[in-house]
């Protein structure tokens, strides 16, 4: 068995996937997203350590849910795809299990993609921003190793859902939306669905305990009303 750095659990996600879900945060991120609000996840020497035969006995305690609601097990960061030994264990031990799997990632891992998809029911992927400049701004990192992830993730059969954070000033425009609609009608294959997620600053309040400046101080939170038409927009376009 391997063994995993674990942030949280959440046992009874509703948005992280269909149906039933038991949220899995895995420690570690190299990314520094303007909008973060788990800072608690970056570094990698944090979390729980855990086996993964102590972690899926966790799992299958919740199976009957997964079952009746055709949910499943999301492994989300954190950036899952940076504990590539431990998170292809676990996704082959659901997928003994016949439990659906699903990764929350925004493809900046260390590899063995190929491997990891098998094993994955569904992606749900964190289009931070288009374009290199722009991703750097919003990320503190170039986009190479997301588009490397793509890459792989294009060459197999799990299905997508594209998730994109909507933060006032930076990618709330139209003129924005429509691009990143374009970008994902030519780059990304088997997509389901596209979740437009409204800004807020509810993390805020961590960075402070830890010290940190929090990017975003004068930023207020994204209307939903106006994401939900972004949204419906960007489907539009994307005939979802």
């Amino acid at each position: 068995m391997v063994n995993g750095k674990i942030h949280s659990i959440e046992s009874m996600g509703l948005v992280d996937g269909p149906g039933i879900r038991t949220v899995v945060f895995l420690q570690g991120c190299c990314l520094r997203c303007s909008f973060c609000h788990n800072p608690d996840t970056w570094c990698i020497s944090g979390g729980t350590e855990t086996s993964s035969s102590e972690l899926i006995d966790k799992l299958i305690r919740f199976k009957s849910y997964y079952d009746k609601s055709n949910g499943g097990v999301t492994f989300s960061g954190g950036e899952p795809l940076l504990q590539p030994k431990f998170l292809l264990e676990m996704l082959k031990l659901c997928k003994e299990r016949g439990i659906h799997t699903a990764i929350d990632t925004a493809g900046h891992g260390l590899g063995n993609y190929e491997e990891i998809l098998k094993y994955t029911d569904l992606v749900l992927l964190d289009v931070k921003h288009i374009g290199e400049n722009n991703y750097i701004n919003l990320t503190g990192q170039n986009n190479h190793k997301f588009l490397e992830f793509l890459k792989a993730l294009n060459n197999s059969n799990t299905k997508v859902w594209i998730r994109h954070v909507v933060v006032p000033g930076i990618t709330d425009s139209k003129e924005h939306i429509l691009e990143l609609a374009e970008f994902i009608n030519k780059n990304v294959k088997n997509v389901e669905k596209i979740e437009l997620l409204p800004y807020h600053s509810l993390g805020a309040e961590k960075y402070h305990k830890l010290s940190i400046e929090y990017p975003l101080e004068l930023v207020d939170d994204m209307d939903k009303d106006v994401c939900n038409e972004l949204q419906d927009l960007i489907r539009s376009k994307c005939s979802l």
